[in-house]
């Protein structure tokens, strides 16, 4: 099994550095300087300059308020011992659903949320947390995405397709609540969001993001991600634009080049535009169109190693 996994981050770490750069309009906004945000797992947008964001696996339940040259500038504390906080969402003024989420062997009965205050300055609450089931078994997930209009979706992060979830419009305290299943994602999906329209969100992976027409879900299209450390996390602000980090300390969190999401979106393109290269398909994924027959080719095989790196690397 080591040599699997030697194998698999070898051939995974292969192919992330051979990646093309990012769009030439990609544009560093801060880095975090707090070393207490290890494993940033989620990016939510709070306006002002604010955003918020929160450890995996491992931390306490606690939301960190980050300002805009990259200082901790609140901590919101709302549990000593969740399971898996993997995601987080925006819920209304100084507020963000937290999702204890990820469930990397598949074996929880239920899943919790919590609407959570952030902003400036420490505090602890005592949020009501909310228990989720899937209809269909249990599932990993890391994606916690909320529609302007406040519903509440998850997205899951398996292996053969991801599917996105919706939470009940009325959440009962005593449980449990039940998800309905919506429609297919992309496969080890990492992070997703709303965009202020309401009309589309995005859900990214490792190392690309695809773009749904919402609520049809048709794949209007994808972009290459940044090239982070393990870059997980996904925002979008209120001016539509695209914003990831990833895990490790002082990580960088970078705005996607705008008129690259305006080009996915079919906007009209910037006459300063960089042309790009198409975005990787995520592992899995399924072929738009052409000939699906035939053996795996090299690059599959590659992108199915650097999956199953990951996926043994998040098996803490």
């Amino acid at each position: 099994m080591k040599a699997v996994v030697a194998a698999a981050g070898a051939l995974g770490l292969l192919l992330i550095t051979s990646l093309p750069a990012s769009a030439a309009g990609d544009d560093v906004l801060f880095a975090f300087s707090d070393p207490t945000i290890s494993e940033a797992s989620a990016l939510t947008p709070l306006g002002k300059g604010l955003y918020a964001t929160t450890n995996d696996s491992g931390d306490s339940g606690r939301v960190f308020t980050v300002d805009s040259r990259g200082d901790t500038v609140g901590v919101t504390h709302w549990a000593a011992d969740p399971v898996d906080v993997e995601g987080l969402a925006p819920a209304g003024r100084n507020h963000v659903w937290v999702g204890d989420i990820g469930d990397n062997n598949g074996v929880w009965d239920s899943i919790r949320i919590a609407k959570v205050r952030v902003g400036r300055g420490e505090r602890t609450v005592s949020p009501t947390v909310y228990e989720l089931v899937y209809p269909d078994g249990p599932h990993n997930a890391e994606s916690l995405l909320a529609h302007p209009d406040g519903r509440v979706f998850v997205a899951t992060k398996d292996w053969g397709g991801g599917r996105l979830y919706a939470v009940p419009e009325r959440l009962d305290p005593d449980g449990p609540n039940r998800l309905k299943e919506v429609a297919p994602v992309i496969p080890m999906a990492t992070d997703g969001a709303f965009f202020p329209d309401g009309k589309h969100l995005v859900v990214r992976g490792y190392y690309s993001a695809t773009i749904y027409d919402w609520p049809s879900m048709d794949r209007v299209g994808s972009f290459r991600t940044p090239d982070q450390e393990q870059g997980e996390a996904i925002g979008v602000t209120s001016k539509g634009e695209v914003v990831v980090t990833s895990e490790g300390i002082r990580a960088e969190v970078i705005r996607v080049d705008p008129a690259l999401i305006s080009e996915v979106l079919g906007d009209e393109p910037s006459p300063t535009a960089t042309p790009t290269p198409a975005a990787e398909p995520e592992p899995g994924a399924e072929d738009d169109g052409g000939d699906t027959g035939g053996s795996v080719g090299p690059v599959a095989l590659v992108a199915l190693a650097v999956a199953a790196y990951f996926i043994f690397r998040k098996r803490k």
